[in-house]
């Protein structure tokens, strides 16, 4: 990142010195009434002032947070900024006209106005643009982002303001916010309020009852085609339902008078002409149809509930991510802690070893680990996930099995008490691994072997020049206590090879989706066989790169390459 750079705070310091003599100018500006400078523009340079002069200092003592420090003043400048430029563009500047007087006895006719007239004259909002109560709504959205940025639920909070602005001005008996899921090709209700005769066919099983139709509409989820409000948000034109009869979108459930339709507005939520959401409202069929007026005075407040929502929404994605790099990174140090710094010495075995992740915390792990005379153990573990989570679950199956292999309990067992703490932590519902445990014997030249999940053993003979797979595949670590793991007894020869990897190693891609495969793994074993453990995984490493080529990693690779002599 830019703040990590020694350096990097030199242009902040030279941002923040700019913005300071930006504000000398505008205060100077102002003093001399040269223009009318808005308190908008002071705020908003204040904000990225303070905020480089912050993020400056943070990073000039190599503290960490200074970059989200500053990304966060940018997005409040923002957030301030975008309301009051919509309000700009949005009006015809005939009031501003009026209060800036061109001759002697314009001025004298303002300032003699009676003061009882001009306290009758109470600001409402009006789709031609000629009042001061569209600046008010705007300054609210202003202050109701701000606080939506400190607040676990502020979203939601935005979310029922905007709902029950606009269902205020223009006299809605119900509202409803849903906003856009691009992932899923679907438009949720995120905010919903008051009453709204349901435009959509209800399930054929509901009770059609007022409490339980408003609690369906509450939670309900639309795809953005074959319905009101999915037709209406695709196609980003605000629409007004005055006559839902004639409307073939419109669906009556009826016969009860409650589900009559009324009539609607629905005003997409735009942003740069993206559609983030949808604004719906609904009159009853007792009254009185909304206008072309409402129509457009709802699309004027929508408009500034869009620029707030997705100002606050792009906030917390810069901090939701800044947040989980601050956990990888330390994710990542505790699991480089528990990667074998050096592998030991161990006679008549040589050991060859991938280890390659992915970026970040590393969800595979493999160990060595010398217990008694008669069992050295070998692990290959594959842990799901990436976080903090993921390396908790590393780090207790590491500590449990380094453990459990001095007890002259099998290999199948020590799985079992692995799993058994694990799958136990409420923490590892979604957390599970991979696991390959070989116990050796080097007394009697025998393995014995037990896998969890999908992690595989394959054995290599030299007297027979063949490769096979002794394991076979189980529940993973961590997902039901009751798993049991089979133990798989192995004679071992001179000249004999284990091999254990993680799926990432034969998943690998190369530029035209191909996958390296497990036999094209099993085939570099074979042919270089009479090599040392180290060479053979030299080889298997030199050949995924070559088949990958420009390629990226999809998922980390790690391999165990056990040569018994």
């Amino acid at each position: 990142m830019i703040l990590d750079d020694q350096f990097a705070y030199i242009p902040l310091f030279a941002l923040a010195a700019i913005a300071v003599l930006v504000f000398i100018l505008l205060l100077a500006v102002r003093k001399k009434s040269t223009a009318r400078v808005s308190f908008i523009a002071f705020l908003s340079v204040l904000l990225i002032g303070a905020g480089s002069l912050a993020a400056a200092i943070k990073s000039a003592a190599g503290a960490d947070g200074g970059l989200a420090l500053f990304a966060l003043s940018v997005a409040a400048a923002a957030v301030i900024v975008i309301p009051y430029c919509i309000v700009l563009c949005t009006f015809e500047p005939k009031e501003i006209r009026k209060l800036v007087p061109h001759s002697e006895n314009q001025m004298q006719q303002a300032f003699i106005q009676p003061a009882e007239e001009q306290a009758a004259q109470e600001p409402a909002l009006r789709p031609d643009g000629h009042d001061s109560k569209a600046i008010e709504i705007s300054y609210a959205f202003t202050a109701k982002a701000s606080e939506a940025f400190s607040s676990e639920d502020g979203i939601s909070r935005l979310l029922d303001f905007a709902n029950t602005t606009i269902r205020d001005e223009i006299k809605a008996d119900g509202g409803a916010i849903l906003m856009v899921d691009d992932f899923e090709d679907m438009i949720t209700v995120k905010s919903f309020e008051g009453d709204f005769p349901p435009p959509y066919k209800l399930p054929d099983d509901m009770p059609h009852k007022p409490l339980r139709i408003a609690t369906n509409f509450k939670f309900a989820s639309f795809t953005l085609r074959d319905n009101i409000f999915g037709e209406i948000a695709t196609s980003g034109k605000p629409e007004l339902i005055a006559k839902p009869l004639d409307d073939p979108r419109i669906f009556q459930n009826g016969p009860e008078d409650f589900l009559a339709c009324g009539s609607y507005v629905m005003v997409p939520m735009k942003v740069q002409d993206a559609v983030i959401g949808l604004a719906a409202f609904a009159r009853t069929k007792a009254s009185p149809a909304f206008t072309e007026d409402d129509l457009q005075t709802a699309s004027l407040i929508t408009d500034f509930a869009a620029a707030s929502i997705k100002s606050v929404i792009s906030a917390k994605d810069i901090m939701e991510h800044n947040a989980l790099m601050k956990e990888a990174e330390i994710a990542s140090k505790i699991q480089q802690m528990l990667h074998p710094a050096k592998l030991p010495v161990l006679p008549g075995i040589q050991i060859g070893t991938i280890w390659n992740p992915l970026e970040g915390v590393c969800g595979d792990y493999y160990d060595v680990i010398v217990s008694r005379k008669d069992r050295i153990s070998f692990v290959m573990g594959d842990v799901a996930g990436k976080g903090i989570n993921s390396v908790i679950v590393m780090s207790m199956l590491r500590a449990m099995l380094r453990l459990t292999v001095n007890t002259k309990k099998t290999a199948g067992t020590i799985l079992e008490w692995a799993n058994h703490g694990i799958a136990g932590e409420t923490f590892s519902t979604d957390h599970f691994a991979s696991c390959a445990l070989i116990n050796y014997d080097p007394q009697q030249r025998t393995a014995e072997i037990a896998t969890g999940g999908t992690t595989p053993v394959f054995y290599y003979s030299s007297e027979t020049k063949k490769v096979t797979q002794i394991s076979t595949a189980s529940e993973p670590i961590g997902v039901d206590k009751e798993s049991e793991y089979k133990d798989i007894l192995q004679n071992i020869g001179t000249g004999d090879i284990l091999i254990t990897y993680t799926d990432g190693l034969v998943e690998a891609l190369n530029e035209e989706g191909a996958q390296y495969s497990k036999e094209s793994l099993l085939r570099i074993v074979s042919s270089s066989a009479q090599s040392t453990g180290k060479d053979i995984a030299n080889l298997v490493k030199s050949d995924i790169k070559k088949f990958i080529g420009n390629s990226s990693l999809r998922d980390d690779q790690s391999l165990l390459v056990i040569k018994f002599e």
